[in-house]
């Protein structure tokens, strides 16, 4: 099951995305997504730990169908002001989803594997009940930034108590160990410290920064690819006998 954010952990998320410098780096989480995603309208979405329905609006604003789930209430009561009835929303666990087999083109975890119990099955069901990509945007084991977070939480109670921090190499790994050798992508953002400025931010935007290892949120991409098990036939085969005369 995880960690399910309470009601005190949902107000804070609230407050902490009010900080207009959290505002910014959030905007670059999102805009990573949904470039990396590029989703078309009328696709359908499961956003798998949607939060405070944050990250469902870009997709919403392009046209998509979209669905979010998460185990707190608290933050599903939040989600549903924000969004109302823009958004398909069920009460339910990344490891366990409540959906038949490829019911989505897309599937994303946006920082939510760090509070699951178990991120491999979480993965498998995501790869379940999606038919064409997942996005997977994780706090950056190897980032400054996610240093910082571990050691801040040795020396007083945060979140990030309950995270565990992944690498770009670690979900690659976890990826393999699921579906093989699938196309999977890779980009991070958040390198600078956010409020750096105008240059910063546009630095921010360059495919080139982004495929620095060490930007505090790594976004994934998975193209799933289809597979099939073939089964081999009998042949039947009928030999014709034909005799021939032979004179001499």
């Amino acid at each position: 099951m995880g960690y399910v954010f309470d009601f005190n952990d949902a107000k804070a998320y609230k407050q902490w995305l009010k900080n207009p410098q959290n505002k910014l780096a959030f905007d670059l989480e999102n805009s990573l997504m949904v470039d990396m995603l590029s989703p078309m309208r009328g696709e359908a979405l499961l956003d798998i730990g949607c939060g405070t329905g944050a990250s469902l609006l870009p997709f919403i604003e392009k046209g998509l169908n979209v669905t979010g789930l998460d185990p707190s209430p608290y933050m599903l009561d939040i989600t549903l002001k924000n969004l109302g009835n823009r958004a398909d929303l069920y009460r339910g666990f990344a490891e366990d989803l409540p959906f038949d087999d490829n019911s989505f083109n897309h599937a994303c975890f946006v920082t939510t594997l760090e509070f699951v119990d178990d991120p491999q099955k979480a993965l498998e069901e995501a790869c379940r009940v999606a038919k064409d990509k997942i996005f997977i945007g994780v706090l950056n084991k190897y980032a400054i930034k996610g240093i910082e977070r571990r050691v801040r939480g040795v020396f007083s109670k945060t979140i990030f108590n309950h995270a565990k921090f992944f690498s770009v190499w670690e979900m690659k790994q976890i990826i393999r160990t699921i579906l093989g050798r699938v196309p999977v992508s890779w980009r991070t953002v958040c390198q600078l410290p956010v409020g750096s400025g105008k240059f910063a931010h546009n630095l921010e935007q360059s495919r080139l920064v982004q495929r620095f290892p060490f930007g505090a949120f790594a976004g994934i991409i998975v193209t799933l690819v289809p597979r099939f098990r073939t089964r081999p036939l009998a042949m039947k085969y009928r030999q014709n006998h034909t005799t021939s005369t032979v004179t001499g």
